[in-house]
């Protein structure tokens, strides 16, 4: 009888050599059951939401430039930190997201995403203070910054995977249509998913397992590129996968889901919008990522990536990830097993507006942020009363 390890080695072996052509997506159907559970409102365009793993605390990142904290059922008056006299904000620029170290509790650091008054990304550390309610604005520390040639596109959210290392999302750096074909060139971080190593060196260490380490004219912290803007992605870790929302041109959106530990994958922009060539009518699919769903822009204009849900309030939708389109305010979800999607669904009767972002709780339950300054917990659907028609 083979070992558990062998079994073990083969799986994972597999899907590592797993072809990255995906099986097309079947339709969403109507759903219901799902509502929305008010938890913040009149906040300053909400960006995303998060919170340390365990923790009961809720934060907030608005995009002008604060970061609230929802504690016990109300927001704190005193922001947790206020980086308003550092950034520019409107339109896609401002305070993107927050990302808690994974020993945060032991030793207090928080990452932020911004875009500074030039326009530029900045990456930074900073530290919580004596009050753990207040992080400290002094304690400010550069990871990197990203130059940025126009206004939009500009990517924003750090993540820690599941490997430890911080994940950065860049866009291609804005305008229309990739104009300096930063997608596919890998001497830029533009267009590109970063991998850095934040607990080794100052202010971060190339992990040497990055895929274009020591390659002439490439960037080494470059994890995969062909990216247009992945405002949102997520780590599913029981699954090993990372899911990609990167938002599309004209025409197409699309999400794209891979092994979090393949290294060096192309998404395609670019020559490919979603899963169709882009400038010519003739491109090269063979070794690119195709993504797992798409829609056209007759169903929405811009895809808004969410979290596969791992908490204990919504059994029966364990498992299934969640997404939203800007325009059309729709949520939608599905659940990807064995290269395949299935049970896509749309949500109907909840109605959040146009969804900004998805977030994610320290225990796992799924928050939706809406441009009209409220938040939203994913939740069971009442029941109707005994007697209602």
């Amino acid at each position: 009888m083979r070992s558990l390890a062998f079994l073990a080695l083969t799986v994972s072996l597999a899907l590592r050599s797993a072809p990255l052509i995906a099986q097309p997506a079947p339709a969403p159907t109507p759903a219901t059951g799902l509502a929305l559970a008010r938890v913040a409102s009149g906040r300053s365009d909400p960006l995303f939401v998060t919170a340390p793993v365990g923790d009961a605390r809720l934060f907030v990142v608005e995009q002008a430039g604060r970061i609230r904290i929802v504690k016990a059922g109300r927001v704190l008056p005193t922001p947790f930190l206020d980086l308003t006299d550092r950034l520019r904000a409107g339109g896609e620029q401002g305070l993107l997201s927050i990302a808690f170290h994974p020993r945060y509790a032991a030793n207090g650091f928080l990452y932020v995403n911004y875009t500074d008054r030039g326009g530029d990304t900045r990456v930074e550390r900073y530290s919580v203070g004596r009050d753990s309610d207040r992080a400290d604005p002094t304690s400010a520390k550069l990871v990197i910054t990203v130059e940025q040639p126009f206004a939009n596109h500009n990517g924003g959210l750090v993540m820690f995977g599941p490997d430890g290392m911080l994940y950065v999302g860049m866009g291609d750096g804005g305008s229309g249509g990739d104009p300096y074909g930063h997608g596919q060139n890998r001497a830029t971080l533009l267009g590109k998913m970063l991998r850095l190593d934040v607990d080794r060196g100052d202010p971060y260490a190339v992990p040497p397992d990055n895929p274009f380490v020591g390659r002439a004219g490439m960037r080494g912290e470059i994890w995969a590129y062909g990216l247009r803007n992945p405002w949102r992605f997520c780590f599913d870790p029981p699954t090993g996968l990372l899911y990609i929302a990167d938002v599309g041109q004209n025409l197409w959106e699309e999400i794209d889901v891979a092994r979090a530990d393949r290294a060096g994958l192309d998404y395609g922009w670019n020559v490919l919008e979603g899963d169709h060539c882009f400038r010519s009518r003739d491109c090269d699919r063979s070794k690119r990522v195709a993504p797992v769903v798409e829609y056209g822009h007759d169903d929405g204009c811009s895809v808004t990536g969410g979290f596969v849900y791992r908490g204990r309030r919504m059994p029966t939708l364990v498992g299934h990830y969640f997404y939203a389109d800007y325009c059309r305010g729709w949520i939608r979800s599905f659940k990807y097993d064995g290269g395949a999607v299935s049970g896509h669904r749309e949500w109907r009767g909840i109605g959040p507006g146009q969804v900004t972002s998805f977030g994610q709780d320290g225990a796992g339950e799924i928050y939706v942020c809406s441009s009209d300054g409220t938040v939203h917990r994913l939740a069971p659907a009442r029941p109707p009363a005994r007697g209602a028609r």
